[in-house]
């Protein structure tokens, strides 16, 4: 990140102010390198590093109206003194709530103390997290309020950020606090009078407020400023590329080639009634005499690959170069795999594709650097490494982005630049809806791929509580024995302190324990080095490891038809959008295949949504769906994890604010298309940079 910071009323050195997290007090070499693992390396990172979730101070209830799976505070008073049972060194203390409502046991662990210290008869406030074990419901560890204490932080929000080992959310908060109360400001780009017509408050109003929001009303006020920002500037980004598209002469006409039909009439399969009416869509664009600009939107093994194949072999028959860029280097290496196979199937070895990755030695790349210059490689597979400098093109006509949101518009255009400008196919499997994808998508025509080959057996799903999680494991065993390979997702990759949620750390080693003798486990993450990733996704593809325990960076994977087995931890906590997805890892092969959802908590509202995906395998009714029930003001679910399109707006949840972005975007530009006036100066400033960060590897 560049954006220009200002530091008031400190003697913070320039060098401080321009980065280091150890320029504020409590925070050394250790904590700094703890910092780093969760993306955060400099101050201005902090300061956009926001919460996952909020700690929220709600009223409290009554012992029998407790819900599990989820912090609560129950208000209730001790009818006698709490025991103390003991094991060797540790010791438990337990007491009992008890009114006309029901009954709650509330559990401490190691401290023995409490059984003096509470008073029978004394009205108290209990906050913890409640559990449902051997047929009751337990609160574990709670800290205790007397009533008129708790009363004075009732309402309160504390923010909960996404954590690592030995990172807690008291240093985080800490450090935050100490930035923002040094002074530290962001320069605001956005014209006083779309502030005003929209309502939206100072940015650095906004940015203090989503970490230490005073209640929810000012929570949601500064987060619809930070998505307005992130939306805003984005569709800056996509009408100014369409404008450069609009402004661009066609420069690789082509022309039908009967190539195609073969390779059609030879597959092993019969393309579906979609994906034949896709391919005339995209068949025609390339001999229509102007650019191709098209975006192919379809569920997870709708048949999007094939048909960018289909126009690569175009490309190929018609004299020119072509390009896919996959998001991971594992299912770049799959895509190159798979392409390979068909050509030489059909007696195309002499398009001599390639593969570029950033994981090939030095060597390799070199080599193949000048395979694709002199223009003996004509079809080239690859990730990033496709666009850096070193690249050239001896006649580039066919640019394909495999899952588009993973790229930024400046890398997609960064690519397009590699010669005079190319055909441009991008794919995505997110289940956007029409009228929102218009706006995303605004420089793309869209196409969509709304069936399914009828080869593909519907995968099998169920929702479930905890207590069927023996079970889930006990059928895992089962499929396992069979040959199979499993998914396990969980929301956080390590404990957090304030969240009741399953982590990837912890259940990886559980399951080690209990499949490790029979099964190889291993965990993947977002955090770890791009080489582990990419290893150990490449070992699950090749079926070397038999249950892969991850969080969402698998939503965009690899295909691996052996794997008939995913189940989702707290799939309360994800957006049905994104659940679906990852349901779409599965059911890639011949047998059949089941997505287990276990709901961690027994909040009604979490039964409802999740029933939505037992009803239906639509994606784009499904992303519906998911706006009506969740609604603009959900906020206090944990933040999905992974890889996403923005930091920290939602397309689903925020689409009134994508659309206000969107609009006052094209204003914009229609009054001053250059950014040339002098109000919009510090716009015209913020969008560079935001543009600069995107060819630096961010996303959009």
């Amino acid at each position: 990140m560049n954006r220009r910071l200002a530091l008031q009323g400190t003697d913070m050195s320039t060098q401080d102010i321009n980065g280091s997290l150890r320029s504020l007090r409590g925070i050394g070499e250790k904590t700094e390198k703890l910092f780093g693992n969760v993306g955060v390396h400099d101050l201005e990172q902090l300061l956009h590093y926001y919460p996952r979730e909020y700690d929220a101070f709600e009223t409290p209830v009554l012992p029998g109206e407790a819900v599990s799976g989820c912090k609560n505070a129950v208000r209730g008073t001790l009818r006698a003194k709490p025991s103390v049972k003991t094991f060797g060194r540790n010791s438990v203390t337990m007491a009992w709530l008890k009114d006309e409502s029901g009954s709650l046991q509330v559990n401490w662990f190691h401290m023995p103390f409490l059984r003096n210290t509470l008073q029978v008869g004394a009205p108290y406030v209990f906050r913890g997290p409640v559990v449902f074990r051997n047929g009751r419901r337990i609160m574990e560890h709670p800290e205790v309020f007397r009533e008129d204490e708790y009363r004075s932080r009732c309402g309160t929000l504390l923010p909960v950020y996404a954590l690592t080992k030995g990172l807690t959310n008291n240093m985080v908060r800490k450090a935050v606090s100490q930035l923002l109360e040094a002074g530290y400001r962001e320069e605001e780009f956005l014209p006083d009078s779309l502030m005003q017509s929209l309502d939206l408050i100072p940015l650095q109003e906004a940015l203090r407020m989503i970490h230490f929001p005073e209640d929810r009303d000012i929570l949601l006020s500064a987060r619809r400023r930070l998505v307005f920002d992130e939306f805003f500037l984005f569709m800056l980004g996509v009408y100014r590329l369409r404008e450069m598209n609009a402004l661009e002469g066609h420069s690789f006409p082509m022309r039908a080639v009967w190539k195609t039909e073969d390779v059609i009439e030879s597959l092993p399969y019969f393309l579906t009634a979609a994906q034949q009416r896709v391919w005339h869509e995209v068949e025609s664009d390339l001999q229509s005499g102007r650019l191709m600009n098209r975006l192919i939107q379809g569920d997870v093994g709708s048949g999007k690959t094939i048909l960018a194949f289909l126009a690569m072999i175009m490309a190929y028959e018609n004299g020119f170069q072509s390009v896919l860029m996959a998001p991971t280097e594992v299912l770049a290496a799959q895509h190159y795999s798979s392409l390979t196979a068909l050509l030489e199937k059909n007696g195309l070895t002499e398009a001599r594709p390639v593969l570029l990755t950033g994981g090939r030695s030095a060597a390799d790349k070199r080599r193949i650097r000048q395979e694709i210059a002199a223009g003996e490689a004509r079809m080239i597979i690859g990730t990033h490494a496709l666009i850096q400098e070193s690249v050239a093109y001896e006649r580039l006509g066919l640019v394909i982005t495999d899952e588009q949101h993973r790229f930024g518009v400046r890398q997609r255009q960064a690519l397009e630049k590699k010669g005079e400008p190319p055909h441009v196919l991008v794919m995505s499997a997110t289940p956007i809806p029409r009228t929102l994808a218009m706006i995303l998508y605004g420089d793309l025509d869209i196409s969509l791929l709304d069936d399914m080959p009828a080869s593909r057996l519907p995968v099998r799903n169920c929702v479930v509580n905890t207590s069927w999680r023996a079970n889930a494991w006990h059928f895992m065993e089962k499929e396992l024995a069979a040959g199979h390979q499993v998914y396990v997702i969980c929301p956080m990759v390590s404990p957090n302190e304030e969240l009741q949620c399953e982590n990837v750390t912890e259940t990886c080693a559980a399951m080690k324990k209990h499949f490790g003798k029979t099964a190889r486990v291993e965990m993947l993450h977002g955090q770890m080095r791009p080489k582990q990733k990419n290893e150990i996704m490449q070992a699950f593809a090749d079926g070397d490891i038999r249950v892969l325990v991850s969080t969402t960076v698998i939503e965009v994977g690899v295909n691996v038809p052996n794997a008939t087995v995913i189940l989702i931890e707290n799939a309360e906590r994800f957006g049905l959008a994104q659940l679906h997805q990852l349901r779409g890892r599965v059911g890639r092969g011949s047998s059949q295949s089941y997505c287990i959802f276990m709901q961690g908590d027994e909040r009604p509202e979490s039964a409802e949504r999740l029933q939505v995906l037992n009803r239906s395998t639509d994606g784009f009714f499904i992303a519906e769906e998911d706006l009506r029930l969740r609604g603009p003001g959900d906020l206090l679910g944990v933040r999905q994890s992974g890889e996403a399109l923005f930091g920290i707006a939602d397309i689903y949840r925020d689409r009134d604010v994508l659309q206000a972005a969107s609009a006052a975007a094209q204003e914009i530009l229609r009054e001053d298309p250059g950014l040339e006036a002098d109000s919009h100066l510090p716009l015209r400033s913020a969008l560079r940079r935001y543009l600069e960060r995107q060819n630096d590897g961010g996303t959009l």
